[in-house]
C-alpha cells in the first residue's frame, strides 16, 4: 500500500536518474563524479524513504487502534498532511458527530417507549385482576371460558413485561439459593385451573434440590414452558422431573403433538413459529426466544428434544450460573 501510494513519486525519481544518465552519455561527462553524485542521492533517498515509511506505519497503526472507538471520539486522529487529508478528517468528524446525535436520539426514544409500555403493562393488570374477581362471583355457563380468556390476556401481558426487560435484567436479579421444588410448585399453581379445564394430568413429585438462580425469572421460564405444553397437548400428561443421567437438569415433558425435525434447530429464534405455529395461527414465536434469553442471563442452559406425535422435552440445565456483568 505504501508503494502504491507513492507510485508517481517513484516514477519521477526513476525518470530523473534516467535523464541524468542519458545527459552524461550524450555529453561524454566523466562517469566517476556522476556515479558518486548518484550514490549520494540514492543514499539520501533511501534514508528519506525509511523515515517516511516508519512514520506511515505508525500512522496506520494508530488509525487501526482507534477504529473501534471512532464513534466515541475523533480526538486521537493524527495531524493531517496537506489540505486533502485535513478535509477528509473534517468529514469524518462531521459524520461522527451526526452518528452520535442520531444514536442519542434513538436511545432516548427507545428508553421512553420501553418506559411507557412497561407502565402500560403494569397498569393493565389492575383491570384484569378486577375482571377476574368479578367473574368468580358470577355463575353463568360461560364463566370458565371467560376466565380462561382472561388468564391468557394476563399471560400475554406478563410476556410483554418480560420482553421489555429482557435486554437488561441485571438490576432486577436476586441471585441466591432457592428450593427448586418451591419454584416449580409456584409455576404449577398458576396453571392448575388450566390443567383441570383441559383434563391434562400433571406427573410431578417433590424435588429435593436447591439451585442458585433468580426465583422470579426462573419461575417465568417454567410458566412459559407449561403454557406451551398445555397449548400443544390435546390429551395425556405433562411431566416435570429431574433427569436421571444429569441430576442438575430439570425436564418439562409433554405428550403433545411434537415438533417437526426441521423446526427444532430454530425454535429458540425470535419470531420463529414453525409448522405448529403456522397451523395454530396464534403462535408469536416469542415465548421460547424469551426463555432462551432469560436462561442465558441467569447462567443456565435450555435445550429441546421432540418427536412428532410423541411429545416434547425441554431440558433446563440448572448448574451453578456463571453470570456476567452487563
Amino acid at each position: 500500500m505504501y508503494l502504491k501510494g507513492h507510485f508517481k513519486t517513484a516514477v519521477m525519481v526513476c525518470l530523473f536518474f534516467a535523464v541524468s544518465a542519458l545527459v552524461t552519455v550524450l555529453y561524454g561527462l566523466p562517469l566517476e563524479p556522476v556515479i558518486y553524485a548518484a550514490v549520494l542521492c540514492g543514499a539520501v533517498l533511501v534514508i528519506f524513504c525509511a523515515v517516511d515509511y516508519a512514520h506511515y506505519r505508525r500512522k496506520i497503526s494508530l488509525l487501526k487502534s482507534i477504529q473501534s472507538n471512532i464513534t466515541v471520539s475523533t480526538d486521537e486522529l493524527t495531524e493531517p498532511k496537506g489540505e486533502i487529508e485535513a478535509a477528509y478528517q473534517e468529514l469524518v468528524r462531521l459524520l461522527n458527530h451526526e452518528i452520535r446525535r442520531l444514536t442519542s436520539e434513538s436511545t432516548l426514544r427507545l428508553s421512553e417507549m420501553t418506559e411507557y409500555y412497561t407502565l402500560w403493562a403494569h397498569q393493565i393488570k389492575t383491570p384484569i385482576s378486577a375482571m377476574s374477581l368479578l367473574l368468580q362471583s358470577q355463575e353463568e355457563p360461560s364463566r370458565e371460558e371467560l376466565s380462561a380468556a382472561l388468564f391468557k390476556i394476563e399471560h400475554y401481558v406478563d410476556m410483554a413485561i418480560a420482553f421489555l426487560r429482557s435486554d437488561n435484567i441485571s438490576g432486577d436479579l436476586l441471585i441466591q439459593e432457592y428450593s427448586l421444588d418451591a419454584i416449580v410448585k409456584q409455576a404449577v399453581r398458576k396453571y392448575a385451573r388450566e390443567f383441570i379445564r383441559r383434563k391434562i394430568t400433571l406427573d410431578y413429585k417433590e424435588i429435593d434440590q436447591t439451585v442458585i438462580t433468580d426465583e422470579k425469572w426462573l419461575c417465568f421460564v417454567l410458566e412459559q414452558l407449561l403454557s406451551n405444553a398445555l397449548k400443544y397437548t390435546r390429551e395425556g400428561k405433562i411431566s416435570i422431573y429431574l433427569d436421571e443421567k444429569a441430576p442438575s437438569t430439570l425436564v418439562v415433558e409433554d405428550s403433545g403433538i411434537g415438533i417437526q425435525p426441521e423446526d427444532i434447530p430454530r425454535v429458540f429464534e425470535k419470531g420463529f413459529t414453525g409448522y405448529n405455529g403456522r397451523t395454530d395461527k396464534k403462535s408469536t414465536g416469542i415465548g421460547l426466544y424469551l426463555c432462551k434469553r432469560i436462561m442465558s442471563k441467569l447462567g443456565h442452559s435450555i435445550s429441546i428434544e421432540s418427536q412428532v406425535g410423541a411429545g416434547t422435552k425441554l431440558l433446563l440445565g440448572m448448574d451453578r450460573p456463571e453470570l456476567t456483568v452487563e
